[in-house]
């Protein structure tokens, strides 16, 4: 029998469930399932807004919005084109019902239970194809699939060591051989980014201007420390790249702002006899601001008003 058994909406930043539907079955089939869902909620801000997962019986579709992730499992033999508008229906109607202020800053787990009752209802309805009213939308997303394929996520793709899951970037079908991450759509620019952003842009430039006048002492005195040049354009670059990680999405991107934040430290503490502590605090300080910054704006799904 081709049915939908749970669904859940995740965030995507973390993985964090903000509701879920009540699920009774504890076979040994569906909490394998539920290991794959905890296993994908961890890495859904490294995988396109729409996919499918497929597991034996059992499918796993979600879909990715405004930094929230709507999932579902259902049978092998359950349409694919339902499941995706399922999905749909619980985006829009997530997306109506709570502000994403609320979501972004969401910290206990199933914060949004409440939704839980939307979904059961949806899932009844989904679950009954006879009396489902949605056929007008069926071709819409239909050709919507067939346009944009969901991107099939294969078993030997999720492998696991200690508990935690590794999923590489493959191909994303439908869309030729792309990496998935530079893809990723990051959420929109606050007050404090624009001004992280300008700070950066002012210390590099600082460091570049000081590193050219290093250049010309070191040509007039030939006793001065070239490796004083080195400290200040080093300091140039990981200035801008932290701009370039708060513009642009990358794999590892949190760990490269925080490599990059620890140059900026080590240059400047070379730098110690050429500053004095005021412009040391407001190198550090800055680069400090930016990695916030950068931590702070993370990658969102696809925005929903696409076409179906």
């Amino acid at each position: 029998m081709s049915m939908i058994l749970s669904a859940s909406v995740v965030r995507v930043r973390d993985g964090l469930p903000l509701s879920a539907s009540t699920d009774y079955d504890q076979s040994m089939g569906m909490q394998e399932c539920r290991k794959y869902f905890k296993m994908l909620s961890k890495k859904l801000s490294q995988l396109p807004d729409r996919c499918t997962l497929k597991t034996g019986q059992y499918n796993i579709n979600f879909i990715s919005s405004l930094g929230v992730s709507y999932m579902m499992l259902c049978t092998e033999n359950y349409p694919s084109v339902l499941s995706f508008c399922f999905l749909d229906e619980l985006q829009k109607e997530f997306i109506t019902t709570y502000n994403m202020m609320k979501t972004n800053t969401a910290v206990r787990p199933y914060c949004f239970i409440e939704f839980d009752n939307f979904i059961q209802r949806t899932k009844q309805r989904y679950n009954n194809t006879r009396s489902l009213s949605t056929k007008m939308n069926l071709a819409d997303m239909q050709t919507e699939i067939k346009l944009r394929p969901p991107y099939q996520i294969s078993m030997s793709e999720l492998g696991s060591a200690n508990g935690f899951a590794h999923l590489s970037v493959a191909e994303y079908k439908g869309t030729g051989k792309i990496s998935a991450a530079p893809h990723q759509r990051l959420e929109p620019v606050t007050l404090s980014g624009i001004v992280s952003f300008v700070l950066s842009l002012l210390c590099g430039a600082l460091n570049l201007i000081r590193g050219f006048h290093a250049i010309e002492s070191l040509l007039q005195n030939e006793g001065e420390d070239f490796s004083y040049v080195i400290a200040f354009f080093l300091g140039t670059a990981a200035c801008l790249y932290q701009c370039y990680l708060f513009v642009y999405y990358t794999g590892w991107r949190n760990a490269k702002s925080f490599l990059t934040f620890g140059l900026i430290c080590l240059c400047n503490m070379y730098l110690y006899e050429l500053r004095n502590l005021w412009q040391l605090f407001f190198h550090v300080t800055v680069g400090a601001f930016s990695t916030l910054q950068i931590r702070l704006r993370q990658p969102q799904g696809k925005s929903p008003d696409y076409n179906v």
